[in-house]
């Protein structure tokens, strides 16, 4: 999995990575796994002191969009244009999934600047689960983007026996194929004019989809 390296310069600003297109997009495969619930993962950040400036883009905090970098800002502000759902230390790939309707997903790098915001010298490795403050949503169902693929969503074949999402709406770098219609949790439990099995994760880890 590929990504951009993305570095502010000022002192609230820390060096982050944008996940790659394949999670943005929810690529999945094209029949769904019997694997179990989400793996438990570090405890959340959340539990710290919340507030512009207290931790770094802490839950209820807001980011600014940027070409080179992502830097908190007050929610308040002119440049606010995402907002931390949910925040968690540690890598994605230990910790637990976003939130089904998270936008985007911003890993933020292991730092020791020379000042941060909590005044113990470092800002952990972890990511953030961010919601655009304003419409439209990739990572609501059928909105063609968001790191899950959830309900509703619409995927199209990207070969080698992977899915990868599309707006349902045509809007998309692609037309949508296939519609998820349902999550169960194993393929015996989908109805039967279910034309294609998407692996989802969580506690219903398949996806029964019908054309479109």
């Amino acid at each position: 999995m590929r990504g951009s390296a993305l570095c502010g310069r000022s002192v609230g600003a820390v060096c982050v990575l944008v996940l790659a297109l394949a999670v943005l997009c929810g690529c999945q495969r094209w029949s769904g796994s019997d694997s179990g619930d989400d793996a438990a993962g570090p405890t959340p950040s959340s539990t710290r002191p919340s507030g512009y400036g207290a931790v770094f883009l802490a839950v209820e905090e807001c980011s600014s969009f940027g070409t080179t970098s992502f830097t908190e800002v007050s929610c308040s502000s002119e440049r606010a244009a995402a907002r931390v759902i949910a925040r968690y230390d540690g890598k994605v790939a230990d910790g637990p999934s976003c939130p089904a309707t998270t936008d985007f997903v911003l890993h933020i790098s292991q730092t020791a600047p020379a000042s941060d915001e909590d005044g113990d010298g470092a800002v952990p490795q972890g990511y953030a689960c961010m919601r655009g403050l304003q419409a439209p949503h990739p990572g609501d169902p059928g909105g063609g983007g968001g790191p899950r693929t959830i309900v509703g969503d619409c995927v199209y074949s990207a070969g080698g026996g992977q899915v990868r999402e599309t707006a349902c709406d045509g809007e998309g770098r692609k037309p949508p194929e296939y519609r998820v219609t349902s999550a169960v949790t194993d393929r015996a439990k989908c109805p039967a004019v279910t034309a294609l099995y998407v692996q989802l994760g969580g506690s219903k880890p398949v996806g029964c989809a019908r054309p479109v």
